[in-house]
Order: C-alpha cells, then structure tokens, then sequence
C-alpha cells in the first residue's frame, strides 16, 4: 500500500452514488488522497452496509462493479468483509429457514443448541461474553416447519453469526474474498473478526490460539493476490501490539482520544509516550464511522482522564456508545464516543492541529469523509432516524460539497493533506522529542527527506518545517 492519505466514505454520502463519489474526488481531491475505504457497498439488510446480503453484487442504489473498477484504476481501495456475520435475508439463511436440518447450509450459521450443551448459556456464561446488548447475543427464528431457534447474534437482529468451524463457511468465505479481489480490491478490512472465534468457556473475543488460526487462514486466501488484511478490533492497546507482532497492518484507534486529552488539556506527556511506542505498520485514524473508540486507551490514559474526555466531548454535544460486556464490572461504561472529529474539538485551529499530528503519527493516516470537510455534528439526520450514531453520518449532496470546500479550515486541510502526500519523509523514522509537556515537536525523517511538526498544545498554534532536497535548505509550509 502506498502510503497517502485514505478517504473513508459511504458509498452515497459523498454525493448520492459511486459515480459521484468519482466527481467530488477528481473536482476537489484529486492530490488529497490516494485510496478509498468504501464502507459495504453490497446489497444489506441492516446496520448501513454491514449486515451484506452477498459479495458478489453492487447495490444497484450505488452503481455497479463497473463503478468499483473505475475507482481502482485511480486509487488503491479498501473493502470491508465481514466475517463475523452475515444477513439473516441472504439466500443462505432464507434457505436454512425454509429447509432447516436438510438445508444445505444447516451448519453455516451458528445455532445456541449446537454450541451450548445445555442448548443455551447459563447467567454466568453470559456474563462472561464480550457482547454489545444487555443480555444472550442471539435471536428467535422462526422455521418454516413451525419451530423456532436461536441464532447467535452479537450485533444487530439482521447479522447472523456464522460458524467458522464449518467447511461450508469456508466455501462462502473465499468465494466472496475471490470476488473482491477481482474487482480491484487492494486491501481487506476483516471487520468484527475478533467476535468470530467462539469457544466455551471464554468471552468468545480474541480466543487465542483459534484466533490467528482464523486470521491465516484469510490471509492465506488474500495471499494468492498479494492482498493484505487490516483487522478490525477495539479494544486494549495490547491488542494490536499482538497482531503487529504477527505481521499484519493493525489500526490506531488509541490515537484519536489521545490527541483528544491532548488538545483539552494542553499536556503531550501522554501522546509523546504512545508515539514512541505505538506500531509503525498501522493505518491511523480520528474519526471513522463507527465513533470514537475509549476502550482503546485504557492504561495508555487513566480512567479519570477518560472520563474528563467522555464528559468534555458530552457538553461539545456528543452520546455514547455504551459496553456491557463483564470488564464493565457492576455497570456499562462508554465504548464509544459519537461526535464529529471537527464538533468535538471545538474550533478550526484545534482541529487543523490534531490533523497535523495524525499526519506527522507513524503509519498512513484515514481521514473520514465527514471530517475531510470539518463537519459538524448533525444532529437533524440523528433525530429523524432515531440512531445516535447518524450524529456523524451527514449525506453530502455535491451542491453541498462544492460550498464546503470553500472554507478556509478546509483549504488548509487540503493543503496539510497534499504535503503530507508528496513529501517523501514519512516513509521511514519517527522521532518525538523530550520536550516541555506543552510542547509537541515530531521529526519524520528518510534519507535526505525531513519535516519536523512543532506545536504549542495550549494554544494550538504549529510549524512545520522541511528540508527542499534541491537547495538544502529548510522552508516552512
């Protein structure tokens, strides 16, 4: 992967379609980014995309493959997989409730009675999972014989889990990867994939060894095409250590409440000491579609000062995603944070700065389409459809885009954003310096290549500096 800036989008919320998403990017971005994370694009039942009916079509509300493949001749793209899961209206499940126990998928999916050997979970087991509802992450189906069963489901009603013990899973598994390498895929984000190894006895999240069995058996599939895989998973910063350990991309969800506790507080100690020691081989983020994750910064901040930044973020109009899971202890506490990036900082200097240490992080930075042009919160589209999340899922028109960019924080954005995709000091070493605890200074340097970001954390005012190859000398952007 090279390492520019990645948009991350829908697929009809930067402009109505993959035609117009085409538009905007070639109108205004064309030097801004170099990638695309489509968020699914297949046809869904629920969860926007992520409860995908099949791989192998294009919702035709989207565009069509045609779409996709003009996108890749142009920009590296990511697509999502997600193996956890998949929708309870796919042709897989319609045929298992239809046919049940002769159904050829009968063991695709993951049924309570199979898994539990008393056919459902005792209190105490279910305390132990890691799950995202208040109770036994599964659902009552209705067969067409007249019986009913439970399904697990960790997430929302329409997301099946699926049974990755099963060949016929496998089979489904690297036919829709196939697919999605065919069609330009040059990254795969496995989504969720820390819920899909489920073992007795456990929290059935991250159950190691089975885990990296799992994750070499996908990459294994990806490997025919030189395709890498970035897992996705929130949770402790040890996490992710592991996985970059064993090779893989891994992401830096811990970045984006540091720099928030930055920013509040004006003090750098705890953002120097995670630059120092995060993985280099990983994708960074602020803002994604999914909010901003605090599980990822437990030890990295205390639990006072994950609360400051939870309570800061509330009075700047944010809600919250909420844990249930036995770490939660007597009572759930936030997960995730629902805010814009922009709404949550509060102001253009802020924001521009926590861009600029992203950029100067190590890794390749994502940016979030809502951010690329510093919105804010939209709290109209989260009322009308009853979804806190949607507080950062604004739907730009491009009439609406082509106001946005005029902005003036979004013009420096754009400048910030072309630099850091031309100059060639970020491939290689990041040094953050011993400074006073309000000042950040963070040199990237490879060969000859060298920028250097200072920063006063008090008042949000920054330089960065870098080396013109050509004459030796230092200039300032």
């Amino acid at each position: 992967m090279d390492n520019k800036i990645m948009l991350i989008t829908y697929a009809d919320s930067f402009g109505k379609n993959l035609k117009e998403l085409r538009l905007m990017l070639d109108t205004y971005f064309k030097k801004e980014i170099g990638a695309i994370h489509i968020l699914p694009f297949f046809p869904s039942s629920g969860d926007r995309g992520f409860a995908p009916l099949t791989y192998e079509t294009v919702d035709p509300e989207f565009g069509t493959w045609e779409d996709i493949d003009a996108l890749a001749k142009d920009y590296e793209l990511m697509f999502d997989f997600m193996v956890n899961h998949l929708s309870r209206r796919s042709e897989y499940f319609l045929d298992f409730i239809e046919n049940h126990d002769n159904s050829q998928y009968k063991d695709m999916f993951l049924r309570f009675k199979n898994f539990w050997p008393q056919g459902e979970p005792t209190e105490e087991e279910v305390t132990m999972l890691n799950k995202r509802k208040p109770h036994a992450p599964c659902v009552d189906i209705e067969l067409a014989d007249g019986t009913t069963e439970k399904i697990w489901c960790t997430f929302s009603e329409e997301q099946m889990d699926l049974d990755l013990n099963a060949e016929v899973t496998w089979d489904f598994v690297e036919r829709s990867l196939e697919c999605l390498m065919n069609h330009g895929a040059s990254i795969i984000r496995l989504d969720a994939f820390a819920f899909a190894t489920k073992k007795l006895g456990t929290s059935c999240f991250f159950v190691e060894p089975e885990m990296w069995d799992l994750m070499k058996r996908v990459q294994d599939i990806l490997d025919c095409r030189n395709v890498p895989m970035l897992p996705e998973i929130h949770d402790h910063y040890h996490i992710q250590e592991k996985i970059a350990n064993h090779g893989y991309y891994v992401y830096d969800f811990a970045l984006p409440v540091l720099v928030l506790h930055t920013i509040y507080t004006g003090s750098g100690e705890r953002l120097k000491h995670w630059l120092k020691i995060c993985p280099r081989k990983q994708y960074t983020t602020l803002d994604t579609h999914d909010g901003i994750g605090t599980v990822d910064v437990k030890d990295l901040l205390t639990d006072e000062e994950i609360d400051a930044v939870c309570s800061k973020t509330l009075e700047q109009g944010a809600n919250f995603k909420m844990d249930y899971s036995a770490k939660a202890k007597d009572k759930p506490v936030v997960y995730q944070i629902n805010c814009t990036y922009y709404s949550a900082v509060g102001s253009d200097e802020a924001y521009l700065l926590s861009r600029a240490i992203q950029f100067f992080a190590p890794g390749i930075p994502q940016v979030y389409y809502v951010g690329l042009l510093a919105g804010e919160n939209d709290y109209e589209l989260m009322k009308r459809t009853d979804f806190p999340r949607n507080i950062s899922r604004h739907n730009y028109t491009i009439e609406e885009i082509a106001e946005e960019v005029k902005k003036p924080v979004v013009k420096k954005l754009n400048k910030l954003m072309r630099f850091r995709n031309a100059y060639p000091a970020f491939d290689d070493a990041c040094i953050v310096e011993d400074t006073e605890d309000h000042i950040l200074k963070i040199h990237r340097v490879n060969g000859q290549y060298e920028a250097i970001l200072e920063a006063n954390l008090k008042d949000y005012q920054y330089t960065i500096t870098y080396r013109d190859t050509k004459t030796d000398k230092w200039c300032k952007l």
